[in-house]
């Protein structure tokens, strides 16, 4: 564990064995521990990692045991949950904290030999003992990208979709792909249309488990919807006056709708 420096203010990302962060919600915003709740908490500190310095702050993350008897403010929530609540700073650093725990617990043995990796001291990174290889966080790009069609959205449903929620098409880069590839593909796969005029549009942290979204506009350029049936088993055109159950605020997904929205109203 990193060394922490006690005359700063010490704000905590505390996960617990279902990857569940605590928080504290009873005012109606998104209230983190610090140093004055760790007492009540009864969470030891040497459970806990450095994970960004500021001026006046530290923010530190770890994984502990699920807590008996909490104080009654405080509970567990899943992060995605929280995502509407958490100001964008503060949810990205806890998809940061989220993606780190997730890639410490799946990779513990080296990948090349099988032995037990030790931590990296000079970098975010693990170091096998015996054959030197080093692993840094795994990280694994995707886009998601609004399709236009004159002054409509290309929306789909996903299989894994629940209460029949459209979101804009996603998937993840192949390797030697360029992100405007992907896009391409993607739509051409699962919806089986063309595009053109790809832009970029924005990003987001999605550590569920180990994800980038990288957002983009395109228009529709030529052929007709036909969905894979794999992923994909819905998807139509739909005007702002017209949309359907899309995801919550806060994801990428939903900047983008609202894009949409805000600009063909």
């Amino acid at each position: 564990m990193r060394c922490m420096d006690m005359d700063k203010r010490r704000i905590y990302f505390i996960f617990n064995e279902n990857n569940e962060i605590l928080v504290n919600t009873s005012n109606k915003e998104i209230l983190l521990p610090s140093d004055e709740h760790m007492k009540n908490l009864n969470i030891s500190l040497n459970n806990m990692n450095l994970l960004i310095e500021k001026e006046n702050e530290e923010f530190l993350f770890g994984k502990v045991e699920d807590l008996i008897n909490l104080p009654k403010d405080f509970q567990f929530y899943r992060l995605i949950s929280l995502i509407d609540l958490m100001g964008k700073e503060i949810y990205n650093l806890g998809s940061k904290a989220l993606h780190l725990i997730n890639w410490h617990n799946d990779y513990k043995y080296c990948s090349k030999c099988g032995t037990l990796v030790e931590e990296k001291k000079d970098e975010r990174a693990k170091i096998c003992p015996k054959c030197g290889l080093v692993n840094y966080p795994t990280i694994s790009p995707a886009i998601i990208t609004a399709v236009i069609k004159e002054d409509k959205l290309l929306l789909a449903h996903n299989t894994r979709f629940q209460n029949d929620m459209h979101s804009v098409i996603a998937g993840f880069v192949d390797p030697g792909e360029t992100f405007e590839d992907c896009v391409r593909r993607e739509v051409k796969e699962e919806v089986g249309i063309d595009v053109k005029n790809i832009k970029y549009f924005g990003n987001q942290p999605w550590p569920f488990p180990y994800s980038l979204m990288v957002a983009f506009t395109c228009e529709y350029e030529k052929g007709e919807i036909k969905v894979d049936g794999n992923e994909i088993d819905k998807a139509n055109w739909y005007s702002v006056d017209n949309m359907p159950n899309v995801p919550s605020k806060g994801s990428v997904a939903r900047e983008l709708i609202d894009w949409f929205i805000e600009n063909y109203k």
